[in-house]
């Protein structure tokens, strides 16, 4: 049955949270299980609706999950089959694409249905189709489907070169677990290095693959004919340790961030520090938020890694609604990522759009509380944020949305002292 946040704002936030997994670092992780028959150990996974999708597919395709601790997995594949891809499940995960880099790395075939996701504007899937063009596979649409198919220039030898339309995660994972099971050598040029490929790359490195140029654009993966199993723990997500950061500044909030993985939010810490945010870092991988007065935020971009990430913008966009003046808001990745600010916009705030990528927010204007929709993850988040701040009551509808992103944080805000209630809708 749905469920809906029912919100009762106006309450800073105060006390200790701890960021959990990273999602969109354990996703492609799992993913790379697929690709050695021997048993693969995975600690610290958030108990998340995208989590327990993936686990769903693999188990489909003939892998066995085992349950080691609350949020510790052993992945063990005999046999996959590729054609018992759950349709309907493939449908409701954008990350299920991940299942194609491993799967062509042992299948000369393989159809997938399109992948489902946030609806965050035009997301094609055109760069990994490219890029497994580069690899030599075939791909074409066939009824519902994509299919794929291995041609005579996929030889699992020598030297091959991919070079990315774009920065995409996605497809960088895509073809470093397609390249990891191949004997030759593949260099990824325009490669995306955000904290998901990272954590593959080590990943991959533990299962036996050689890879070069870690942590710069241009990515060099030797694969092996065999690769090995691993036991990997998921670094904590920096993008829920950047939300629980801008719900504590824009409720004017005194907030203990554990387990903060800060080293992929270097531009994000920066720029708040900048705009008057009074935070302090700890030496035991903490941060702690106190109540910053003064906020002026002249200007919000997101842009690939190292850049403000698109997942924070959001929480951002939220942030600048209570901070004094203008704010020029450019999300040039997508042009559905900024349509949360049309619900901040009935909640009371004053935005203008320039067009589908910017638009200019004037603050600091007080939020209401109203009934309105979670459209994604990340804007999920940032309206949940609205609620907190708004006066009155705020529903927020379509919530499994942001139970793909976030564990139970209804739970974890109530201990700040937040006056938020799941029920059902």
């Amino acid at each position: 049955m749905p469920e809906k946040f029912i919100i009762q704002g106006g309450k800073p936030l105060r006390g200790t949270i701890e960021a959990r997994g990273a999602k969109n670092a354990a996703l492609p992780v799992m993913a790379a299980a697929l690709l050695t028959k021997e048993p693969c150990l995975i600690d610290n996974l958030p108990l998340i609706e995208d989590i327990f999708r993936m686990i769903e597919i693999m188990e489909n395709l003939g892998a066995k999950v085992s349950w080691l601790g609350e949020r510790k997995i052993k992945i063990k594949c005999g046999r996959l089959n590729p054609e018992n891809l759950p349709c309907k499940t493939v449908g409701y995960l954008r990350t299920s694409i991940l299942f194609l880099g491993p799967l062509l790395a042992q299948f000369k075939d393989v159809q997938m249905p399109p992948p489902g996701g946030c609806v965050i504007g035009a997301r094609p899937l055109d760069t990994h189709f490219d890029a497994f063009r580069q690899l030599g596979i075939e791909v074409f649409p066939k009824g519902n489907f994509y299919c794929f198919k291995k041609t005579k220039n996929s030889s699992d030898s020598g030297k091959r070169e991919v070079v990315l339309r774009e920065f995409s995660v996605t497809a960088t994972e895509n073809v470093l677990l397609r390249s990891a099971l191949f004997a030759g050598k593949t260099l990824i040029k325009i490669a995306d290095q955000d904290y998901g490929v990272q954590e593959l790359a080590r990943v991959l490195a533990k299962m036996g693959a050689k890879i070069k140029g870690f942590g710069t654009h241009n990515l060099e993966i030797e694969g092996a004919k065999k690769l090995k199993g691993f036991s990997h723990k998921i670094i904590s997500d920096p993008i829920e340790t950047g939300t629980f950061i801008a719900a504590a500044l824009a409720t004017r909030g005194d907030v203990l961030i554990k387990k903060a993985e800060l080293s992929f939010l270097s531009l994000f810490l920066k720029r708040l520090k900048d705009f008057g945010a009074n935070l302090k870092v700890l030496d035991d991988d903490s941060i702690r938020i106190l109540p910053s007065n003064k906020l002026r935020i002249d200007k919000i971009q997101s842009l690939p890694y190292p850049g403000i990430h698109t997942d924070l913008q959001p929480e951002l966009g939220l942030l600048a609604t209570q901070n004094k003046g203008p704010t020029l808001i450019h999300d040039p990745l997508y042009e559905g990522r900024l349509k949360y600010l049309e619900e901040l916009n009935k909640m009371g705030a004053d935005i203008i759009f320039c067009d589908p990528h910017r638009a200019i927010i004037n603050g600091p204007t007080p939020l209401h509380g109203i009934e309105i929709p979670s459209p994604d993850i990340r804007a999920g988040a940032a309206l949940v944020i609205a609620g907190l701040v708004a006066k009155g009551r705020t529903t927020i509808h379509n919530i499994y949305q942001i139970d793909r992103g976030y564990e139970r944080i209804e739970e974890r805000l109530q201990k700040l002292g937040a006056d938020i209630k799941r029920i059902k809708d």
